[in-house]
């Protein structure tokens, strides 16, 4: 059996999950039964796990998604929304990054689409796909004020550089013409190296009028628009829903 010593070697060494599971397999009296195999086994399976988890962990922290907790594996697919469950599952793969395709997700209020979205992104950070998430209100006061403050160039690179972009709630205020020209350089930036998700209220149509000034609309849908996949929800919030089942179910 092993002595303390060297679990203080493995946290030397910074092997935090054998060190971990070393712990734990000490306070079992089953463990005593062990092969020295088994007892090594069971160290690297877990030093293993404990580092993806990590690898994980550090792609999620600078994509700052909205819903962290968004994942596939909780997706209802039986909410009435329109969902394609297949073309969803497919997307799940990662292929459409790989292949610096787009997806633009819509549909109106509360039927899921950002929660769809971070928990598409969720899959990409596993995946080793840098991500970056951003509203788009709040993506061009981000972008105003860099432009003021000498940040832009190094803002610009963070997300012209992602592997993945998130442009969540694409709305229906018209763009200025700063802003114009601002996304047109990142959608230019980003063509044909990276992947761009756009959620929206709005259908695609109106998009054109959103932008605002027919060249620039025709150039940046063209770069995002015809190479992208397409989830199209419809109906009911879920949030009345949910809030509806509280109502009728109250907890005591």
């Amino acid at each position: 059996m092993l002595d303390h010593s060297t679990l203080d070697h493995l946290e030397a060494l910074r092997l935090d999950g054998m060190a971990e599971a070393f712990a734990e397999l000490e306070s079992q009296d089953a463990a005593a039964d062990f092969s020295h195999a088994e007892w090594l086994g069971l160290l690297v399976d877990r030093e293993g796990a404990s580092r993806e988890t990590m690898r994980i962990e550090a792609r999620m922290r600078p994509a700052r998604l909205r819903h962290v907790g968004a994942c596939p594996e909780d997706v209802d697919y039986r909410a009435r929304r329109g969902l394609d469950k297949a073309l969803f599952q497919s997307l799940l793969t990662g292929r459409w990054i790989t292949d610096k395709r787009n997806l633009i997700i819509t549909g109106p209020c509360g039927v899921g689409k950002t929660w769809l979205g971070c928990a598409s992104a969720q899959t990409a950070c596993r995946d080793g796909v840098t991500v970056a998430y951003k509203r788009k209100p709040r993506l061009f006061e981000e972008l105003e004020l860099a432009h003021g403050d000498g940040r832009f160039p190094r803002l610009f690179r963070s997300i012209t550089k992602a592997q993945l972009l998130i442009l969540d709630d694409w709305g229906p205020d018209q763009l200025t013409a700063t802003q114009r020209r601002d996304l047109m350089e990142i959608v230019e930036e980003r063509y044909g190296r990276g992947s761009t998700m756009i959620t929206s209220q709005l259908p695609i149509k109106p998009w054109h009028d959103v932008i605002g000034e027919p060249t620039f609309a025709d150039a940046i849908l063209d770069r995002i628009v015809h190479n992208a996949y397409r989830l199209e929800l419809e109906g009911q919030s879920m949030r009345k829903s949910v809030s509806k089942m509280d109502d009728e179910n109250p907890q005591t």
